[in-house]
């Protein structure tokens, strides 16, 4: 049985620098809290849970005073850099550059009609509830418009400008579909805009995610639920391969799966931690070898 991990697999990096940061404090200290899990993976967040970092909610900072709170790659609205300026909250911010050069970019579209311009619609593109999302629509004081799908659009109203902006780890494919229609739709004399800022280290890894699920018999995705890019990049793995599973972690592998498999392939989320694969690879070794 040949069994390979995907290299292009594992921590995007805004989150290994989110972790790195957690780790240097917690080293330093033995506790730190973090405002939502750190990464959308129950695995890691346990390793790290063991280590000293609290997972607290937004209801929970606004009852904290005088203490250090992380804050993860996602971002965060305005409201809580207030909350913790009120309660003497140390944020250690690693929000990802990425997300936070969104971030700007949105609340400068959303605050470009106080220098006269018209106000313009603000559209995201992007999974609802999702913190990154949370943290954007907070850029423009709650006033943004979230469509989930193309099956939303109808949400949009097309007599008003638009500028379209995606969640950093949602579907290239589906941004521009979603661009096709509105230029479809948009009335005389509306102006739109669409800015594809979908992270290409994300969005990159499809193509070659594709390629690795096609090199082998079976695929073992190994993802947490939670992970909004896990759900994309494990459907391509599926269009590519339907022999694909998703797995939490090795003990969700189902024998039946591996019966008569010489090649293995296992590849996971930009939430999905590198020793989390490693330990699926190692328990195929040690109980299915002679499959």
């Amino acid at each position: 049985m040949f069994i390979e991990i995907d290299n292009g697999s594992g921590f995007c990096f805004g989150v290994t620098t989110a972790i790195s940061k957690a780790e240097e404090e917690l080293d330093k200290t033995g506790h730190l809290y973090c405002l939502g899990d750190i990464v959308h993976n129950s695995n890691e967040v346990e390793r790290l849970k063991q280590k000293g970092l609290e997972t607290i909610t937004h209801d929970q900072l606004r009852e904290l005073h005088d203490v250090k709170v992380l804050l993860r790659a996602h971002g965060e609205p305005p409201e809580t850099y207030e909350i913790a300026r009120r309660n003497n909250i140390e944020i250690i911010d690693a929000t990802c550059p990425v997300v936070l050069q969104l971030q700007r970019r949105i609340n400068k579209s959303y605050n470009s009609a106080e220098d006269g311009a018209r106000e313009p619609q603000i559209v995201i593109y992007g999974k609802r509830g999702h913190a990154e999302v949370n943290g954007l629509v907070g850029q423009t004081q709650g006033n943004a418009l979230v469509i989930e799908s193309l099956d939303e659009i109808d949400k949009i109203d097309f007599t008003r400008d638009i500028c379209l902006y995606s969640q950093t780890t949602k579907s290239l494919q589906g941004f521009k579909a979603i661009v096709e229609e509105i230029k479809q739709r948009i009335g005389d004399n509306v102006e739109f805009k669409s800015y594809d800022t979908i992270c290409r280290s994300v969005a990159n890894r499809i193509p070659q995610i594709q390629q690795f699920a096609r090199r082998h018999e079976l695929i073992l995705f190994v993802c947490g639920s939670k992970s909004s890019n896990g759900k994309i990049l494990f459907g391509e793995c599926l269009n590519a391969n339907s022999d694909s599973h998703m797995i939490s972690n090795e003990t969700e592998i189902d024998p039946s799966w591996l019966l008569g498999k010489r090649s293995i392939g296992i590849c996971g989320a930009t939430s999905t931690p590198r020793w989390l694969m490693t330990q699926v690879k190692n328990y195929l070794e040690e109980n299915f070898s002679n499959i």
